[in-house]
């Protein structure tokens, strides 16, 4: 009997460390959900890829449900990396305690919003006053959280200066739904408006761009706290390596919206979370 129950014990031992061992060769990857999922896809195969090669470990793409679901996952060590917004970044950090920004896209330290409109007498907010309006995610830190923050700054409270506000979900779905007339107004990132307008997937005869944010902090690569030091030192390593000058890299690159990838850190999201706890998001 000892020598069955001893037998056990080493193989559940064994099948746990294989387990372990598994896990340990697969790089967990997520992205907030501000795009329809099969874009995001779409955009971080080739990234991927490229990573598998300089880590030299598989790695997996994990698609989530909203927001939250991202931050929960970091938090539960269920995600190695993942791409946050700015608010995000925040309050995964704030959950955490110890979630790391490795990088950011250069234009993310000067980043803005793009308030748009199909109506051609809308030449300011105030134009919109008792219409309604879009954000994307209310947890979206250029489609919602920034806006909100530089309207307040002009007295303008959202909630009762529109009829109604409604929430997309999404950068893409915004513009879609100020297009089609579903909404009189409403706002998303400028990297993602331009990428709607290169792709001709938004008609400029139409919808046009009447208010530009402030620049803020926004998007990040971030890893969790407890992931091996050295890795997250190889993972930081190949995002500064992506060279424009390389044509592979460059297509990497230009899927991410990117120049090319810099380093940060918390502090630069300090702002964010003030405007957060301004807003009343953060307690």
């Amino acid at each position: 009997m000892f020598k069955r129950t001893f037998a056990l014990a080493v193989g559940v031992a064994l099948s746990l460390s294989a387990a372990f061992t598994h896990a340990a060769d697969v790089l967990r990857v997520s992205a907030i959900p501000d795009e329809a999922p099969t874009e995001l896809l779409r955009k971080f195969k080739p990234l991927g890829a490229y990573l598998e090669q300089q880590l030299d470990m598989k790695v997996e793409f994990v698609p989530v449900s909203d927001y939250a679901a991202v931050v929960e996952a970091l938090a539960a060590d269920r995600l190695d990396l993942a791409w946050l917004g700015g608010f995000t970044f925040v309050q995964a950090h704030l959950k955490t305690g110890n979630a790391i920004p490795l990088v950011q896209r250069e234009q993310d330290a000067v980043f803005t919003s793009k308030f748009i409109s199909a109506d051609p007498a809308v030449k300011s907010l105030q134009d919109l006053k008792g219409k309604t309006f879009a954000f994307g995610s209310i947890s979206s830190t250029s489609g919602s959280l920034m806006p909100r923050y530089f309207m307040l700054k002009e007295g303008i409270d959202a909630d009762t200066f529109f009829s109604r506000v409604a929430f997309s979900g999404a950068h893409d779905a915004t513009a879609a739904w100020v297009q089609a007339g579903k909404v009189d107004g409403g706002v998303l990132n400028a990297s993602v408006w331009d990428k709607l307008v290169a792709s001709g997937k938004v008609d400029t005869d139409k919808v046009k761009v009447f208010a530009t944010t402030p620049p803020y902090f926004d998007y990040n690569w971030t890893v969790r706290g407890t992931l091996d030091p050295a890795l997250t030192a190889k993972l930081k390593a190949a995002f500064l390596a992506l060279d424009p000058a390389n044509p592979e890299h460059k297509a990497i690159l230009d899927l991410q919206a990117a120049s090319r990838f810099i380093e940060t850190n918390a502090e630069n999201y300090q702002g964010i979370e003030q405007a957060a706890r301004a807003a009343g998001l953060l307690k």
